[in-house]
């Protein structure tokens, strides 16, 4: 049967008796195959080179197809369950749904619906049966991703507070390559907010005219009109997800043109601009995704509370400033706090008992005043940025709306020697952490250790690949990809005791055991002038430190078609919800150096059995 379908669907492409390169791979695309160019030409090459011409006949294109599609471990799992070895009926597609794919719930339905899906042959279909080319297009296809395929959507509570999801986030989002000459560019927007990032960063300076514009200040990165970046915004904030996008602003523009800033963000974004509280007019508690939906929220330094804000929003604020009073030796936007003391001298009674002696100040520390357009004050409602002076001092002081940037450096610290008190602050309030300002670069750190310990916005330069990224985009797949992802619960609990360090009570022991089969169509290596590599691939466990792990496969000497492993591999994880795997194939070039073939990084949790 499968060989009178076959020759139905190309012999039409043999009418002249031979097809070329270019048909061939139209062919293959027209049987719903997916491939790679490399190896398909490679394949071609090896059957024409043979008859030194330049095109192939039918039985070539069938010995070219068996050899990319027909893969071996699949044939071996069709037949164990198929009595005839050419055909699974449905009864026989059930065992194998529950045996292999661990579906216990499997029943008729189930394996119906796979067969109409995805059984090509047409009389098969209709006695309701599955050929081998049935099963290989259901092998696969995304149904048999090892992504969790109900992980795709968005299943998990959204009606929690902001403080209790990871939220995606960028590091100066208008940059898209190093930090010190590279260009401003609005793509950085667009493809942050495509790749759903939900927090964005935008420095503010002033510009010529009276507009503002966004560039890494005092460097020479080229510079972008500010209300052009919010177009941008305004018009892919909610492609990739429903939910709040928070636009980070580091400000250094004058209360004049701050007042420029405010009033774009308002003609501009709109009524997706959130410029009032939602239900009660005074904050207890932060309100949730879900009550945020399609709304952009502005976190800026603020003048007073919330609640004074909302008094002032009928009035007409225009020319209005206001002064903010901060430490000036523990900025936040340049990592110059991290030599500073990390509590700040000063005389008020107030602040006396957060002093402690094991952290000498050099150096009285000096109030500096920051002037703020009322305008743009007005504008944050629930991500008010507060100068992060200590633990202590935000238990007995910060409100829930307000939100802390700490540098990576100093938060690293923080993690080793007070990760407790770290935890219970990320449970309160949300926390951003950004990368140092000597990562000119723009090198990015691993965000999983600030996910350890609850931080929300664990701000990336998006622009930069390597693991960091993998990790970032690994982990936000979860949850349907929509930017938002609920910690886990002893991340939420103000009484949790929870470390990474000490997972205590916390951790939940679960056995993995990983079989690496094989690999199909793997990229052929950079020293190749064929098709050729020699792969290996490499497990690795992200997570808390004790669940760091990393194990290797053997390498498979020249093949990047169809390397054939079987090798299993065993881990224990006590932390699986903080948990992310990541699968890397490289190809050995020398016994000290391995060349980048291909990643993949998911939460542990949303690996699929089978």
């Amino acid at each position: 049967i499968s060989r009178t379908w076959f020759l139905s669907i190309i012999q039409n492409e043999f009418r002249t008796g031979k097809i070329d390169l270019d048909s061939t791979m139209n062919l293959l695309e027209k049987l719903q195959i997916s491939f790679d160019f490399a190896h398909v030409k490679h394949v071609f090459k090896k059957t024409v080179d043979k008859r030194k011409a330049h095109t192939i006949n039918i039985e070539d294109f069938r010995a070219i197809y068996r050899t990319i599609v027909h893969r071996p471990e699949f044939h071996e799992l069709f037949r164990a369950y198929s009595p005839n070895c050419k055909i699974l009926a449905n009864t026989e597609l059930i065992e194998f749904l529950r045996k292999e794919q661990y579906e216990t719930e499997a029943c008729e339905t189930t394996a119906l619906e796979i067969i109409l899906k995805y059984e090509p042959i047409e009389e098969v279909r209709k006695r309701r049966q599955m050929s081998f080319e049935g099963f290989i297009r259901y092998m696969s296809s995304e149904d048999c991703s090892i992504f969790k395929n109900d992980h795709r959507t968005i299943y998990q509570d959204m009606n929690h507070p902001l403080c209790d999801y990871f939220i995606s986030s960028s590091h100066n989002t208008y940059l898209i390559s190093d930090q010190l000459i590279g260009p401003s560019h609005l793509w950085g927007y667009t493809s942050a907010l495509l790749k759903g990032c939900r927090c964005l960063e935008i420095d503010c300076w002033d510009g010529s005219n009276n507009e503002p514009v966004v560039y890494h200040g005092h460097t020479l990165t080229s510079k972008i009109p500010f209300h052009s970046v919010i177009q941008v915004i305004d018009k892919y904030a909610f492609v990739a997800s429903d939910y709040p996008v928070v636009l980070s602003l580091e400000n250094h523009c004058s209360p004049k043109q701050q007042e420029v800033m405010a009033d774009y963000l308002e003609s501009i974004l709109g009524d997706k601009l959130l410029t009032s509280t939602i239900g009660d007019t005074v904050v207890t508690q932060l309100p949730s995704p879900e009550a945020l939906k399609f709304k952009i929220l502005v976190k800026n330094k603020k003048v007073g509370t919330a609640e004074e804000g909302m008094l002032r929003r009928d009035l007409d604020s225009h020319g209005e400033t206001g002064e903010i009073s901060e430490f000036e030796n523990m900025s936040d936007e340049d990592e110059a706090d991290e030599k500073a003391p990390l509590y700040p001298k000063s005389d008020s009674s107030k602040r006396k008992s957060e002093h402690r002696p094991s952290h000498p100040p050099r150096k009285k520390a000096k109030m500096k005043k920051i002037k703020i357009a009322i305008a743009l004050s007005d504008l944050v409602i629930y991500t008010k940025s507060e100068k992060f002076v200590s633990f202590e001092h935000s238990l007995a002081n910060q409100k829930c709306y307000e939100n802390n940037s700490i540098g990576e450096v100093r938060a690293r610290k923080f993690v080793t020697h007070s990760a407790k008190e770290f935890v219970s602050h990320t449970s309160r309030f949300i926390t951003r952490i950004y990368p140092k300002g000597t990562r000119t670069n723009s090198s990015n750190y691993n965000p999983q250790e600030f996910w350890n310990v609850g931080c929300q916005m664990v701000a990336l330069n998006f622009q930069t690949p390597g693991v960091q990224m993998e990790l970032q985009n690994g982990k936000f797949l979860d949850n349907g990809g929509c930017g938002y992802i609920l910690k886990p619960e002893f991340l939420r609990n103000h009484n949790s005791t929870f470390t990474p360090h000490n997972v205590g009570r916390y951790g939940k022991p679960m056995s993995l055991s990983i079989r690496v089969i094989s690999g199909h169509q793997l990229p052929p290596s950079n020293l190749s002038k064929t098709n050729k590599a020699d792969p290996l691939v490499q497990i690795e466990i992200y997570g808390v430190p004790e669940d760091q792990a990393k194990k290797k496969s053997s390498v498979i000497k020249s093949n990047a078609l169809s390397p054939r492993w079987d090798e299993t591999f065993s881990f224990t994880v006590q932390v699986p919800e903080l948990a992310l795997i990541r699968f890397c194939v490289e190809d050995e070039i020398s016994l000290v150096t391995n060349e980048f073939l291909g990643q993949y990084t998911l939460p542990l949790l949303s690996l699929s059995k089978g």
